[in-house]
């Protein structure tokens, strides 16, 4: 058995069961999967893989618990690197964080500056993507940490910490006539066309239900990943436009004003996750620390350590 064979298994099945896919993924041959998977099946004594012809098409019941178990024994093997790694160079590493635009244009610059200055060997990387993609990211090893709303929070196997809670504001043209409303409600925002975030991203169909439940029905003309693209659309006259609170800077967004909405919608909590079982290196648990003020080493890794859902 090979650790090469195992790292075959578990790409095909984050490939959806798709040779191809994997192959592309791992920057190999579909044959050379193919064999060692047969050859991995022949040592067990066992099918790993349902097939109809040479189409893979679903686990059988004991391929799933050899899934698992192949899992964690990669786990454990990155594990022992991390551990090697932490004892040789402990100043040293890589920290690979998967977030959303907004977190990483508004929330992280402060935290990435301050860690890089104590932490100035360790090379950091940002990878960009919705809420989900974050956490699918995470889950499959392809990022150590993720910071995004909500959706990371239920990504099954990680530990999700909260960091803080924000809410929405409208941003419009400076004259704008919402401007003049002495209360900002739902049914005027209604009479505007509305920009806001794509509904892959934390609460956009939270937004939807908002007006809904007022029996009202939104204008939404655009929608975008992006807080920036969303107020240059809002320049040009295209509507108004429902960010993050912290989007919005009187002094950079020069042309555009700014009115609270967090009346009108709940707030959103925004997580760091990172998979469970894990072994922490120091300048990690630094790092999250810095997210979530207040959280101790000794409940980081007993929350690392538990079972979790």
């Amino acid at each position: 058995m090979k650790l090469q064979q195992l790292q075959y298994l578990g790409e095909i099945v984050r490939q959806g069961l798709s040779i191809s896919q994997a192959a592309t993924a791992l920057h190999t041959s579909q044959s050379g999967i193919s064999r060692q998977v047969a050859l991995l099946e022949q040592e067990l004594g066992l099918q790993i893989f349902e097939r109809n012809g040479k189409r893979l098409t679903g686990l059988t019941m004991p391929g799933q618990q050899i899934v698992l178990l192949a899992a964690k024994v990669l786990r454990d093997v990155d594990n022992l690197k991390l551990a090697g790694e932490e004892s040789r160079h402990q100043q040293r590493g890589q920290l690979s964080i998967a977030t959303t635009h907004t977190q990483a244009r508004y929330f992280l610059p402060a935290i990435v500056k301050a860690f890089s200055s104590e932490w100035p060997d360790v090379q950091l990387t940002i990878h960009q993507g919705n809420p989900t993609q974050v956490a699918e990211q995470v889950a499959n090893g392809s990022a150590d940490l993720g910071i995004a709303t909500e959706a990371i929070s239920k990504m099954p196997g990680l530990l999700s910490l909260p960091c803080y809670q924000w809410n929405r504001c409208v941003v419009m043209p400076k004259r704008h006539p919402l401007l003049k409303e002495r209360a900002l409600t739902l049914e005027k925002l209604a009479q505007y066309p509305l920009i806001t975030y794509d509904f892959a991203f934390a609460g956009g169909g939270q937004v939807l239900r908002q007006f809904e439940q007022t029996g009202l029905r939104p204008n939404i003309v655009l929608t975008a990943i992006d807080a920036d693209v969303i107020k240059t659309y809002v320049k040009l006259g295209l509507g108004v436009g429902l960010v993050a609170a912290m989007a919005y800077d009187a002094k950079r967004d020069e042309g555009l004003a700014m009115r609270d909405a967090s009346h009108l919608f709940p707030a959103n909590t925004t997580y760091v996750g990172l998979r469970r079982q894990v072994f922490l290196r120091k300048f990690m648990a630094d790092f999250i620390q810095r997210l979530v003020p207040g959280l101790t080493r000794k409940a980081l890794d007993a929350g690392l350590a538990s079972a979790g859902h």
